[in-house]
């Protein structure tokens, strides 16, 4: 990695193991040129057992910020001086602010940009719905708060090993109403089932009950789907008559116009982002 000060544009990366196949370059840039901001942005790939010294060579070499992907949200957070409530509740973040003074301050937006997308992109109302959540790691926990924070009418977290998903509501159980245990445990219908892990890429689903969705109910895979094939679990709930399935591209578009308000005070339209991302215009 070779990292400079000499450029007078804020210079801006994601760090991750592996990153080469980030989509948020582009997406960085385009809003770029959208709001008119200067700035370079590109990928850093951080030895899985030095992000530190990674972040350490960044701020001596006088950049402005990054976004953090796995593996190494979890040590991003530990690194922070200063924490926003949804970074802080998450116990992870994507977005670090390198200050003058040498401290790093910590956001995390998943949670937001999910939000977002539900409910500004897809139309999709939280409020007093009932929600699955699957999956107990790391997304997961990264978006319970934003999501609690619509006042769902009930959220269930189910999980194969069922008290990883137990422990992860009783943490939010002050946000909301909530509670989790295994799949076996899942009861009645919900308006909306997100998938919160990646089985889904693998072709894999978790043993959910047939009779789970609501009818008209909503079907939102946090991963994203390629142009020609969607995700098991998008075909879940397209077989189960969902009235709507959608991928996680809104949620990566919508997280990262978030970080992009944290580092430049302006939040970029994102529609014209992800369309072109849809039609192959942004790669």
């Amino acid at each position: 990695m070779s990292v400079s000060s000499s450029e007078k544009i804020k210079r801006f990366a994601v760090i991750g193991h592996p990153i080469a196949h980030s989509k948020s370059p582009s997406i960085h840039s385009t809003f770029a040129q959208l709001t008119g901001v200067q700035l370079s942005y590109e990928t850093l790939e951080a030895p899985v057992d030095d992000f530190k010294g990674t972040i350490d060579q960044l701020q001596k070499a006088g950049w402005d910020g990054c976004n953090v992907t796995v593996p190494f949200k979890e040590q991003a957070w530990q690194i922070a001086d200063e924490r926003s409530l949804f970074a802080g509740r998450a116990g992870a973040a994507n977005t670090l602010v390198f200050r003058d003074d040498g401290s790093i301050y910590a956001d995390n937006t998943d949670g937001s940009g999910l939000v977002r997308d539900l409910q500004h992109n897809l139309q999709v109302e939280l409020k007093n719905k009932r929600i699955l959540l699957l999956g107990a790691g790391g997304a997961v926990r990264g978006v319970l708060e934003p999501l609690l924070a619509e006042k769902p009418a009930a959220l269930f977290i189910a999980n194969r090993t069922a008290a990883k998903a137990l422990a992860l509501a009783e943490d939010f159980a002050g946000a909301g109403v909530i509670s989790g245990g295994g799949f076996g445990d899942i009861e009645g219908e919900f308006d909306l089932i997100i998938n919160g892990t990646a089985a889904s890429l693998q072709g894999e689903l978790p043993p959910l009950p047939d009779d789970c969705l609501a009818e008209g109910g909503a079907c939102y895979d946090m991963m994203y789907a390629t142009a020609t094939q969607s995700t098991a679990f998008m075909l879940w709930g397209e077989q189960h008559s969902a009235g709507l399935v959608a991928d996680g591209m809104g949620m990566l578009v919508e997280q990262a116009a978030d970080a992009f308000n944290v580092w430049h005070g302006i939040r970029p339209e994102t529609l014209t982002v992800l369309a072109g991302l849809r039609e192959g215009i942004v790669s």
